[in-house]
């Protein structure tokens, strides 16, 4: 979403009217190796669009501006990717940037093409409140191009890793600032997406960007190490090398060398030192069937002894991202682990170029490979929980939480695979198989094993949920769920809840402003209402009754307008009388999307209550006793009358203060005691304390009264209570 900065200088007729032919003529000799000739020249023409457009716009690097977008189509030429794609990538910015219409890039090369620029064009056109927003809302129409064409990140992808290579040119504050970024999401998003050679060179500039000094010093010790490294390597190599021709197994052996970025994040999670880190050889076998991939790592096995438990069977069960290998360590030679990734070319390609692989197969018939399905997969999902997200912000977190490296991989009852992150839970399984079992889930079980919903999974493991349809989503889910989808469905169905709440609340508040002026919502003509809604903005008369309940409009201003040039309704004085005590609000506790109860007074079932209407909090319940109740009654406007209701449902806290022993196992007895009374402490305060007498507040949760009676009436039979006081 950041580029380079650009400064614009006039053209005049001096202006080079082919600023880079070097970059361009090299691009059109690549492309010429695998396009036809009219595609190659749909290349040409975005270019002469492209440097008209950006005509005057230099670089900070000092070059000139179209320089950046060859070097983008350059990118994704290497990937072999089509003449649609390139033609946008060279015309990426001029939507942004240059007064070059929409509607020319349409009629010059189609509204695919137009499509895909649109896709990575920012919306620097709105108002956001900060940065932060504004990027944030880039990135989600981004995404959402992106999942009507895979090519849209593959541009943008492109585009950053320019910008990473050309980041020197930037100040100290943007490098950090873009490397971050590029290191939080497009490097993982490369890495998702199965664009490992991208991710790496990503995550190297990034580096590199963000802490100079530590990389300097990590990749001179890469390149430092000693002779004997290199010597065991060759050794190992030829080994491996002599075995596999021995069994007749064609094949292409490379040794792998570990990148800077991956070595600092190996050594700062599992607290290694570089020694520990870099005293691993790796390998990579490639061969040519995927048979051939097992008997290879028979013929290793034979040679070297495989460390117990870190074998991986990508191949029958590939990453989400399409990835398929197999991963086996062997103790080496020189007492050292030896790393060997064993694939297929196919799979070689795939690993390195993820979703571009596609392309390379578009011409010979084959469809879409595993990690162009798992791709589009995992945007469909990111899309689904886009749109229960309330915002950008939210949408990017959700994002930054499901590029998880590392998955789990589990079996349904049916023997099907399913993979999810690493510390997901059996709440997590249920999302992922559906949202309707997820918001019913009531428990699961784990290769037959009955477990709560907060249960950790491991690979192998069969699931099954189990599902109840009076169930339903609480708060609490969220603290352990790790999936964005899990994440936005609880909360999505919990604000959909808090809306129905508000909405019933502030009808039931208006209508008692109303029933005060001798009417109801009933009697109020429908023009009036449609009025009101449309003066303030309101679609639809659900949302200007939650905004009531929210405490954002006041009941009795808003049924005074309503009101307003009608004629009263007859009074009845009787029919006054007899409705005053029906004014009253009745709560169940179940509106706690849009009530509070205060922790001034800590307000149970059975007390005398009254509301009080906070702008933003909405409605707070006190007891009618409290202290502040008094302050309060003088703003009437804001006061709601409220009683219970006959079925009260849900935990209350209240507040008790004891006056003890100062002696061990006090504490222990009185935790008892209220637990005998079928409550929960939730929080202990030592008040006051002498030799003698130790002053204690419990935060406890009761029912009602009658429950809050039971636990005092426990807890003063002990020896060791003096003294039981509700707050």
């Amino acid at each position: 979403m950041t580029r380079l900065q650009k400064t614009t200088v006039a053209p005049t007729r001096e202006s080079n009217p082919d600023p880079c032919p070097d970059a361009m003529h090299a691009l059109e000799q690549r492309l010429a190796e695998y396009l036809g000739e009219s595609q190659v020249a749909m290349v040409r023409r975005a270019y002469a669009v492209g440097a008209a457009a950006h005509d005057g716009q230099i670089r900070k690097s000092g070059e000139a501006y179209i320089t950046h977008p060859v070097a983008v189509a350059t990118i994704l030429a290497e990937l072999r990717l089509d003449a649609e794609t390139l033609s946008a990538a060279i015309l990426h910015d001029t939507l942004e940037d240059t007064p070059l219409p929409r509607s020319e890039i349409v009629l010059g090369f189609g509204e695919s093409v137009a499509e895909l620029v649109d896709g990575v064009t920012k919306l620097d056109q709105i108002s956001f409140r900060d940065r932060q927003e504004a990027d944030a809302e880039s990135f989600r129409k981004m995404m959402l191009a992106m999942s009507r064409d895979l090519r849209v990140i593959m541009i943008k992808l492109a585009d950053r890793l320019h910008n990473m290579r050309t980041l020197d040119s930037m100040s100290a504050e943007s490098r950090r600032r873009i490397a971050r970024e590029t290191l939080d999401i497009y490097a993982p998003i490369a890495q998702r997406l199965g664009m490992n050679r991208i991710k790496a060179e990503l995550q190297d500039h990034g580096f590199r960007a963000l802490y100079p000094k530590r990389h300097q010093v990590i990749a001179k010790r890469i390149a430092s190490q000693p002779v004997m490294r290199r010597e065991a390597l060759a050794t190992i190599e030829a080994q491996i090398a002599q075995r596999l021709t021995q069994e007749g197994v064609p094949f292409r052996l490379v040794s792998r060398v570990k990148a800077p970025w991956s070595i600092y994040q190996k050594m700062r999670e599992e607290n290694k030192s570089f020694t520990q880190v870099m005293d691993v050889f790796g390998f990579r076998l490639v061969v040519q069937k995927v048979m051939q991939c097992y008997h290879a790592l028979g013929a290793v096995h034979s040679q070297f002894k495989p460390l117990d438990a870190r074998f991986r069977d990508f191949i029958a069960i590939p990453k989400a991202n399409g990835y398929q290998s197999l991963h086996t360590v062997l103790f080496g030679p020189y007492g050292s682990p030896v790393e060997v990734q064993i694939r297929t070319e196919e799979m070689d390609l795939i690993a390195e170029r993820g979703i571009a692989a596609h392309w390379l197969y578009k011409n010979i018939g084959q469809g879409m490979n595993n990690a162009q399905l798992r791709a589009q997969d995992w945007v469909r999902n990111l899309m689904d929980s886009q749109q229960a997200a309330s915002s950008s912000l939210e949408f990017v977190e959700n994002v930054k939480v499901d590029l998880f490296p590392d998955e789990v991989y589990l079996f349904t009852p049916k023997g099907d695979i399913l993979s999810l992150p690493r510390n997901a839970t059996t709440l997590d399984y249920a999302y992922a198989v559906h949202t309707d079992v997820g918001n019913h889930a009531v428990a699961a079980r784990l290769d037959k094993k009955l477990v709560p919903l907060r249960t950790k999974l491991a690979s192998g493991q069969t699931v099954e949920i189990i599902t109840a349809p009076s169930a339903s989503p609480s708060p609490q889910w969220l603290e352990f769920v790790v999936t964005s989808k899990a994440r936005t469905s609880i909360r999505h169905f919990l604000k959909r809840l808090e809306h129905e709440d508000a909405v019933d609340l502030g009808h039931r508040m208006l209508d008692r402003a109303l029933e005060s002026l001798d009417s109801s919502l009933d009697r109020v003509l429908p023009e009036k209402i449609e009025r009101f809604l449309a003066e303030h903005r309101y679609r639809r008369l659900e949302e200007l009754l939650a905004d009531i309940a929210l405490g954002n409009r006041m009941p009795g201003h808003v049924a005074q307008i309503l009101l307003q040039g009608q004629p009263p309704a007859p009074r009845n004085p009787k029919a006054k009388r007899a409705s005053a005590s029906a004014e009253q609000i009745l709560i169940t506790g179940a509106e706690r999307g849009v009530l509070s109860f205060a922790g001034c007074c800590y307000p149970i079932p059975g007390d005398e209550i009254m509301g009080y209407l906070s702008a933003g909090k909405g409605v707070v319940v006190h007891r009618a006793d409290c202290p502040n109740v008094a302050e309060y009654r003088k703003h009437p406007d804001r006061c709601v009358p409220m009683a219970w209701d006959r079925y009260v449902e849900g935990d209350y806290r209240a507040a008790l203060k004891l006056e003890v022993d100062n002696k061990p196992g006090v504490l222990a007895q009185v935790a008892a005691a209220v637990a005998e009374s079928d409550s929960n402490i939730d929080s202990v305060e030592y008040r006051e304390r002498d030799i003698s007498i130790s002053m204690m507040v419990f935060g406890i949760e009761v029912r009602n009264r009658k429950h809050l009676a039971d636990v005092i009436r426990r807890v003063r039979r002990l020896g060791v209570v003096h003294g039981v006081e509700r707050l």
